[in-house]
């Protein structure tokens, strides 16, 4: 869906718009990162020259032709034909970048973790606070590269690549092995290693006079691991109706006989902040890890149907050889900063999906609601709210209001209303029509049969919804027992009740008039997980879209609790040219105090620079969407005006190093910071060799559409963050700031 900027002003301005709009009657002072800027000088066929009413950054200049660039399109082939992209967070004139921590840098009894993402800084006093700081996944070619010289230690990669191999496979049961086994015992150090480095990370910092942000390590510094709890005795505690299931024994399935207790979080992605001082952290990719799917009493799988895998660039299944309880991953982890005994707890009210990030909304006297999205090809968004009713939205006491409530799936209807759908027993059966959906294949609980079954026909879908009538249908045991076990299949349980099949729903973010705000990252089709419905998700020839949106959401009556509301996309990813905005796959967000949104981008990382010598391949072929993102080049961060004169406008105000992904982008209270993480930097082709780049050639188009040859010559993995010829590329956390801010 490509949309106009004349329909996001109607939207807008039409839909509780008001609160948004007067930003004047919200802010006393304006922010550090929104003050004017005026635009290009000299240029007199700019078609759109940057207005002087928001932006104190004068946009860089990436390899794309903008509209927000000011550059007339009769110039801009000649502007653009060469461009150099930089092995650093490129920043505008005027902005400069500290780094506060790296992966290995020393935190509490442990170490600074590996693919940083969602931070959060709880500030304690002024200009100081707790940064919490999630590691995602591990990037197995920089991080095998690395992991001696930067972790002072050697690990047996090449002994167990060599027994693999001997064994004639890349993955194997390693919780199946014999405990005397030295394979089992060299495996089980990489795997422990591994889910040390991630996990979540709490580091206590202060703002100097000059403006920089450097670690204090306070006492309530520490980590919470892949592993916490395994010998260290610091389990998760969880909440909610999956406990339930947790604290069986026996079951149809596979069970860790460690109760309610849970080892570790891993695959902390996106995440959230509440406005009572704890910090949300989403467990997203859990399915590298440990198996997905659940029986239907809502135990796991065996841990071997999720082997360990080591193969070149693939390092997974690490959670194997611990024999850890696949149903006890997936889920939203609350922490406390400033509380040095807290090591977690999962609320599984919240459901149990690929979490990306999590929206909080706590109005006093209303339910507390949390939003969050399920990033795979058609994943959903949700919804809880909460039995009881926010007192004071800074109470501490209100996570309790987690511990009882309603998880709702969202309906999209493609005239821009919707609705949500309970995930509780009573709800009808109901599954998508096939044909909506971009992939025509939908996932769907396997009865009596434990797991999944993915239905490619309609007879399929039409047999699903005779045998079974209800939710409650699919599932065994007590209406608290099978409540805990739609909660932990909440995926497969929202595809049998119709939710609707989205694109890659990433963060959810709620604005300061109540409304949410999604990022849609990809609205492909996947053979495994699914595809989205393309009466919502589609491009302008109403096929599949790669680029993605952000859309906006207006619950009914601007009610939190409300069972109905209304969407509209505000803006689309793609080339100018095609009605997009000149970003592709908007990922993570953040809303200045003003109310204007900041965006970074999630391309594939064998994507960024992909050379695209022409748009037709040698069959004549047109090239494809996917592999079209090499235009973009590196990961990208984004202003987008909510307000004001550039209101349906995006303004580039950054790029991050090679083969990074830049995450988590948080605002300090005062405006003056916004810390960033950079995230697997050279992850494909690891350390950067004397400096080695590559002339690649381009076939860009100008915003009206002409074709030009842009040369761009791309350096050859990373250096970052220390710049240093051959060193190791590490990810890391940063403070971006003006130089002119040099006083607090």
């Amino acid at each position: 869906m490509t949309i106009k900027r004349r329909d996001f002003l109607t939207f807008i301005g039409g839909i509780g718009g008001a609160m948004l709009l007067d930003v004047g009657s919200r802010d006393c002072s304006v922010s550090k990162f929104s003050m004017p800027f005026m635009g290009a000088e000299g240029n007199s066929e700019a078609l759109a020259a940057t207005s002087s009413s928001q932006l104190n950054f004068k946009p860089i200049k990436g390899p794309m032709p903008l509209i927000t660039d000011a550059i007339a399109p009769s110039k801009q082939s000649q502007f653009y034909r060469t461009f150099e992209v930089a092995d650093d967070l490129v920043l505008p004139e005027g902005f400069v970048y500290d780094v506060i921590a790296a992966w290995g840098d020393p935190v509490g009894d442990s170490r600074f973790g590996y693919n940083n993402d969602y931070l959060s800084l709880i500030e304690t006093s002024a200009n100081e606070g707790y940064l919490t700081v999630n590691f995602e996944y591990i990037s197995s070619i920089p991080w095998e590269q690395s992991y001696a010289k930067v972790i002072g230690k050697n690990l047996p990669f090449d002994e167990v690549d060599s027994a693999l191999k001997a064994l004639g496979t890349k993955d194997i049961d390693a919780w199946s092995l014999a405990a005397n086994d030295p394979l089992k015992a060299k495996i089980e150090l990489i795997s422990k290693e591994a889910l040390i480095d991630l996990g979540i990370g709490i580091i206590s910092v202060r703002r100097t006079s000059e403006g920089k942000w450097v670690r204090t390590n306070s006492k309530a510094d520490r980590r919470i691991t892949g592993i916490s709890g395994l010998d260290d005795g610091r389990y998760l505690k969880t909440t909610g109706a999956a406990v339930t299931i947790f604290r069986k024994e026996k079951g149809l399935g596979y069970t860790d006989k460690i109760g309610d207790r849970i080892i570790g979080t891993f695959n902390n992605c996106a995440g959230g902040t509440t406005p009572w001082g704890t910090v949300f952290s989403a467990e997203e990719n859990f399915q590298d890890f440990v198996p997905e799917p659940v029986m239907p009493d809502g135990t796991s799988l065996d841990p071997s149907k999720k082997k360990f895998i080591k193969d070149s660039g693939d390092l997974n299944g690490v959670a194997n050889v611990f024999g850890l309880a696949g149903n006890k991953y997936g889920w939203m982890v609350e922490i406390d900063p400033a509380n040095p005994d807290d090591y977690g707890t999962k609320h599984t009210w919240l459901g149990r999906y690929r979490h990306e990030a999590v929206g909080i909304r706590a109005e006093a006297d209303k339910p507390l609601v949390f939003y969050s999205g399920c990033d795979r090809r058609g994943g959903h968004l949700y919804k809880f709210v909460s039995k009881g009713l926010v007192n004071d939205p800074k109470d501490k006491g209100n996570s309790q209001l987690l511990e009882s409530g309603m998880l709702y799936a969202a309906k999209f209807n493609a005239d821009g209303t919707g609705s949500w759908i309970a995930l509780e027993p009573s709800t009808p059966i109901n599954p998508h029509r096939l044909d909506v959906l971009a992939g025509k294949m939908l996932p769907l609980p396997q009865r009596p049969a434990g797991g999944i079954f993915r239905a490619t026909k309609e007879e399929e879908i039409s047999e699903f919804k005779s045998k079974f009538k209800t939710l409650g249908d699919l599932y065994v045991g007590s209406d608290r027992e099978k409540q805990g076990a739609i909660l932990i299949d909440a995926h497969y349980a929202a595809n049998a009740i119709g939710a609707t099949c989205a694109a890659r729903p990433e963060d959810t973010k709620v604005a300061i008039d109540g409304s949410l705000f999604i990022t849609f990252t990809s609205g492909a089709a996947s053979d495994s997980d699914g595809s989205p419905d393309l009466r919502i998700f589609k491009g302008a020839d109403g096929k599949a879209y790669e680029y993605g949106w952000i859309m906006r959401l207006n619950e009914q009556e601007n009610q939190p609790n409300a069972m109905n509301f209304q969407w509209s996309m505000i803006a689309t990813g793609g080339e100018p040219t095609e009605g997009g905005l000149g970003f592709a796959n908007p990922d993570n967000l953040a809303i200045d105090r003003s109310g204007h949104l900041w965006m970074v981008t999630d391309i594939s990382t064998d994507k960024y620079n992909l050379a695209i010598p022409s748009r037709k391949d040698k069959s004549g072929k047109c090239v494809s969407q996917s592999d079209l993102r090499g235009l973009y080049g590196n990961s990208s961060i984004w202003f987008l005006p909510t307000s004001g004169a550039d209101i349906g406008k995006a303004f580039l105000f950054g790029f991050g190093p090679m083969e990074c992904e830049t995450t988590g982008p948080f605002f300090s209270s005062d405006q003056q910071t916004l810390f960033l993480a950079v995230q697997h930097p050279g992850e494909i082709r690891g350390t950067r060799k004397d400096l080695a780049f590559e002339s690649r050639q381009f076939a860009m188009r100008t915003t009206d559409g002409k074709e030009f040859m842009q040369t761009r010559k791309v350096p050859i993995g990373s250096n970052w963050p220390s710049l240093k010829p051959n060193d190791s590329p590490k990810p890391a956390v940063v403070a971006i700031r003006k130089i002119s801010n040099s006083s607090i």
